[in-house]
């Protein structure tokens, strides 16, 4: 096998080119030297891997089986050799962070500028989507950092909680006392649950998922719900009287403290659930990573 490695390199970029003199021109070596090679790997493999004609190389069969796998090999070492470029350029140059717009407004934004007057030299981005779709990302290795809620199952990546949050259904007093008005029921959890206009995240969100299962839970059904893809707009909805929005309830403190926004109850009190940091288990150690996590005092004292 050790005495066949540069035979499947060679073996592998002919594969790719399907043309023995594109390469040689990538390997630096002369074509009949491709060609000895290739027949050399398949005198060992005792298996054709080409068919050649005057348009250039084919795979066979075999060759394409075989392909697949090197294929997968030479990938995954360039992988590798990615990730230690980007882990020593980790500790003094970027820090990518994918986190929602939600996470990033109300958890995440306060930090951000700490961490850059300290750290001023480390480039941030910033990438904001669902927390599905920074678990993606992650494992893509497109961020380096996730702040998510925490999904059902296992995550493949190190996670780290940050906090817990807590959900809940808002409006205005407005909106109450007209939806009473019209209604003329005494009932109001009934009224609500019959007659209100709820507004909920999509349900391609992890926070939708949780609502829905909570609501379930307590054979609690909406007969009349909207979805909207923020939590910004469902704050804005239910501040104008639009309806009922279940949102965060860390993002309008301000607005319930001063009585702009009044809670709902439905029935029983919906879960908190845990959000935290996702990041690659092989790069939890490094320093830009470490430096931006022990901004968050909760995390810098989980061992």
């Amino acid at each position: 096998m050790n005495q066949n490695l540069s035979l499947y390199q060679i073996f592998y970029v002919t594969a790719r080119h399907g043309n023995i003199s594109h390469a040689a021109k990538e390997l630096f070596i002369s074509q009949p030297a491709i060609s000895k090679s290739i027949r050399k790997l398949e005198e060992a493999l005792q298996v054709p891997l080409f068919t050649r004609s005057s348009r250039g190389v084919a795979l066979t069969e075999d060759g394409k089986l075989l392909y697949e796998q090197v294929q997968e090999a030479f990938r995954s070492i360039d992988l590798a050799e990615e990730t230690l470029r980007h882990r020593h350029a980790l500790g003094i140059s970027q820090l990518r962070i994918g986190v929602s717009t939600t996470l990033c407004r109300y958890i995440l934004l306060p930090y951000l500028q700490r961490f850059i007057q300290e750290y001023p030299h480390v480039k941030v981005t910033i990438h904001c989507q669902s927390s599905y779709q920074t678990i993606e990302l992650l494992e893509n290795r497109q961020i380096d950092l996730g702040l998510i809620g925490r999904p059902a199952g296992k995550l493949a990546c190190h996670y780290q909680p940050l906090q817990s949050i807590q959900d809940t259904f808002v409006c205005t007093h407005t909106y109450l006392e007209n939806l009473q008005i019209r209604e003329g029921s005494k009932n109001l959890t009934e009224t609500l649950k019959a007659n209100a206009t709820f507004m909920l995240p999509d349900d391609a969100n992890i926070t939708r998922q949780h609502i829905d299962a909570a609501l379930k839970n307590g054979g609690i059904e909406l007969n009349s719900f909207l979805e909207v893809s923020t939590m910004d707009m469902l704050i804005e909805f239910a501040k104008i009287g639009l309806g009922i929005a279940c949102v965060i309830r860390e993002a309008v403190q301000k607005e319930l403290d001063t009585g702009l926004l009044t809670e709902i109850t439905l029935g029983p009190r919906i879960p908190t659930r845990e959000i935290g940091f996702i990041c690659r288990r092989t790069e939890q150690e490094i320093p830009a990573i470490q430096a931006f996590l022990h901004m968050f005092p909760v995390l810098a004292r989980t061992p």
